[in-house]
Parts: structure tokens; C-alpha cells; sequence
């Protein structure tokens, strides 16, 4: 079984990994430049890398992934389309 999964491939040839330490088990990014750049594979701790919140599509990626590890539907999805009702009362 291999011990990392890719998330994603930008048009420039970096790409990222979703790593897995298998002596602890634990999860991280791995980033991997592309060769031209010159740059260094990198270990990303998972908080790390979705703490800038800005929605790069490998932070996608990587959300989608999690995603697919629950069977259960989004809330809207439940709904069918209608309104959340509440139960409190209403306010006079």
C-alpha cells in the first residue's frame, strides 16, 4: 500500500500529497515543487495547511478528499430543499 496519495497537480507541475507516517499513522501534505523551481519536497502538518484559508485548489483537494469519508449527505441536501424550521417560539 503506498503511504501518500496525490491531491493535486497545478499547470505548473507542483503537486501535493496527502502523506501518512507509518510508524504513528499520522497524516500531512506533501508538497512537491515542480523541477524547474528548484525547490525542496516539503512535509505540511494538515492544520497548517488549511489554516490560511484562502481556497487554493489544493486545499480543495484536500477537503474533497475528507469529504468522501462520510456517507451522510450535507444538511441542505437533507432538506429537500425546504426552509430549517425552528423549534423555539416566536418572539412576541
Amino acid at each position: 500500500m503506498s503511504d501518500r496519495r496525490e491531491l493535486y497537480q497545478s499547470p505548473n507541475g507542483d503537486s501535493w500529497h496527502l502523506g501518512r507516517e507509518p510508524t504513528n499513522g499520522r497524516a500531512f501534505v506533501i508538497h512537491q515543487p515542480n523541477g524547474p523551481s528548484g525547490g525542496r519536497l516539503r512535509h505540511v502538518e494538515l492544520g497548517a495547511f488549511l489554516s490560511d484559508g484562502t481556497g487554493k485548489p489544493e486545499q480543495q483537494a484536500l477537503l474533497r478528499l475528507i469529504g468522501t469519508l462520510v456517507d451522510v449527505p450535507p444538511y441542505a441536501d437533507r432538506m429537500d430543499g425546504r426552509e430549517p424550521t425552528t423549534t423555539l417560539p416566536p418572539v412576541p
